[in-house]
């Protein structure tokens, strides 16, 4: 796999043991969930529509 400027192997691993380090392995599964959640999320919010703003509606007419 090409992952571009992310790095190889040993890189991964390293960051790996990093995280390990910083957050224990009893909170790795916490921490890859939040992760998880956060990109479901902002792909959610990027792919739908933008919403009009609240004064925007057409049908609100000075008549």
């Amino acid at each position: 796999m090409n992952f571009g400027m992310l790095g190889g192997g040993w890189e991964w691993l390293i960051i790996l043991v990093i995280v390990i380090i910083i957050f224990g392995v009893g909170k790795l599964p916490q921490v890859g969930g939040a992760i998880g959640k956060s990109i479901r999320e902002f792909r959610e919010a990027s792919a739908s529509p933008k919403e009009k703003e609240p004064g925007d509606t057409p049908d609100q007419s000075n008549a």
